[in-house]
């Protein structure tokens, strides 16, 4: 019995998770899409930096980092670099996200772009594009949550019926609070995960070296494997280009469930002050990196490098201990994977089903709710039953589709002369050439796919918009005031010219 308790300390988290969750959003009518959409735009800084802090790091940081660290070597320090740049990205486009929503009733991305671009079907499209990547990542999480569950329970909890424990727990908060229950579980959620990466990072350090300091295990890496504080790393497979590029369709990929979240803040302040500390909360990575360095040493054969921090803490810690990283493995699993589902579950509802199906704002709240569960059940479950491979490279190939609606974004803050044309025609071409170079031919020139299909998507996109008329006067004058007479006198002059 004394072996189970890991497992039933892991468990727990589950249980709490749905207490929080479920109250989180008493005395709200989550039938309204404002309130289970973006929780009525109440997040204080604190509350959107846990938020945010806790839903981008995830059971990568628990598996995935360390795992990298222990097969690759330096090439997994990538994530500690693109995250900052997103905080960057929060930072600068989080409040125009937010006053642009607040002003015209935006609450999810492809709304505001199908409003910006006067066209709907942009909308829809770009939701389904993009949703391929968020998917993609809840597979990820939820994968994550049930092999730490099978672990814990010593093989007991199949993988099969951890994914439905996960996703099952996720589906009665998500539901009854909607952004309220996900803000709320991710603020305990982060705290747990800030503790227990740096407990458990010091405590595999201590007992690999007999202190806390973690120079002696660079300098051993150094002394005995420097492939692994090189790139391409020990594999080869991370050449400077590829992880060069990694980082950059990381930077240019604004999650549709970022935007939501920025949509639930109080205020633009409230955003601005909370992507300031962003970086501070991903230090929570450094310490798991630092137990895939020691795994080198002491698992020289290992199945899978994803597993290498859950057999240290299960082989060498005290059961408590263990199980604490059970329960912050868990709990960064499900933090990333119910805003992914929350996000898509919004934008198919009012983006992609309630122009096509012609409903009412009321129907298409009540759908919002409902539609979680077709989403869990027969697409995010299945696929992570499958136990698809390495949870980095899933990601990485996720951010390649979130990465096309850069452009579109760039039309909305920057360029009033962008179109839905030119916007409708670059995502497609971005959407097709992210598929060959991730599938068909893999990397050309070891620059990621999403990279390729951005550059064709961005080329289009500002080619075919100069050719085609652009949006409404008044379209321009809402998202541009300042610009709109500069842009129609130009309009003017090219005709009289053409004429």
């Amino acid at each position: 019995m004394y072996e189970y308790i890991p497992f039933f300390i892991t468990i727990s988290y589950v249980v709490i998770a749905i207490v929080l969750g479920t109250f989180a959003g008493k005395g709200m009518n989550m039938n309204k899409t404002e309130n289970w959409g973006v929780a009525s735009r109440s997040f204080n800084p604190i509350m959107a930096f846990l938020l945010m802090g806790a839903s981008g790091v995830s059971a990568y940081t628990f598996m995935g980092s360390p795992g990298w660290a222990y097969s690759k070597g330096v090439p997994a320090l990538y994530v500690v670099v693109y995250l900052t740049y997103m905080a960057i990205i929060a930072w600068y486009f989080g409040p125009k996200v937010w006053k642009l929503g607040k002003k015209y009733k935006h609450v999810t991305q492809p709304g505001a772009i199908a409003d910006r671009y006067e066209s709907k079907a942009l909308g829809g499209i770009t939701s389904i594009v993009t949703s391929i990547g968020v998917l993609s990542y809840a597979v990820v999480q939820t994968t994550g949550a049930a092999y730490i569950l099978n672990v814990m329970s010593y093989g007991l909890i199949p993988m099969w019926m951890g994914v439905f424990i996960a996703l099952g727990a996720v589906s009665i908060y998500l539901y009854k609070s909607g952004l309220k229950a996900i803000g709320l579980t991710n603020a305990f959620q982060g705290a747990l995960m800030l503790f227990i990466s740096i407990f458990v990072g010091l405590w595999a350090t201590n007992q690999f070296t007999g202190g806390f300091s973690f120079t002696p295990i660079f300098e051993r890496v150094k002394q005995d494997v420097p492939e692994f504080f090189t790139l391409p790393g020990a594999l080869g497979d991370m050449n400077a280009t590829f992880w060069t590029t990694s980082i950059l369709i990381s930077f240019f990929s604004i999650w549709q469930y970022h935007w939501i979240q920025w949509m639930g803040a109080k205020s633009e302040q409230a955003i601005r002050r909370s992507a300031r500390l962003l970086p501070i909360y991903y230090i929570v990575l450094i310490p798991m990196i630092i137990v895939g360095f020691i795994g080198i040493f002491m698992y020289p054969e290992i199945g899978n490098p994803d597993h290498v921090a859950i057999t240290l803490a299960v082989d060498t810690m005290p059961v408590v201990v263990a199980g604490l990283l059970g329960a912050g493995t868990l709990a960064a699993s499900m933090s990333s994977s119910e805003p992914c589902i929350h996000a898509t579950a919004l934008s198919y509802s009012k983006d992609v089903l309630q122009p096509l199906l012609k409903w009412s704002d009321e129907t298409a709240g009540k759908w919002t709710r409902r539609l979680i569960f077709p989403i869990m059940v027969f697409i995010v479950a299945p696929v992570s039953i499958m136990e698809p491979a390495s949870l980095v490279y899933i990601l990485l190939i996720g951010y390649g589709f979130i990465a096309q609606a850069f452009p579109s974004i760039i039309g909305i803050f920057i360029w009033p002369r962008g179109t839905k044309h030119g916007a409708l025609w670059g995502i497609v071409a971005g959407f097709i050439v992210t598929i060959i170079f991730s599938f068909v031919i893999k990397h050309p020139l070891d620059i990621h796919a999403g990279i390729w299909g951005l550059i064709a998507n961005a080329v289009i996109f500002f080619a075919v918009s100069l050719m085609t008329q652009p949006v409404s006067k008044e379209t321009v004058e809402r998202f541009f005031p300042d610009m709109v007479d500069k842009l129609y006198e130009d309009e003017n002059e090219s005709s009289i010219q053409v004429k």
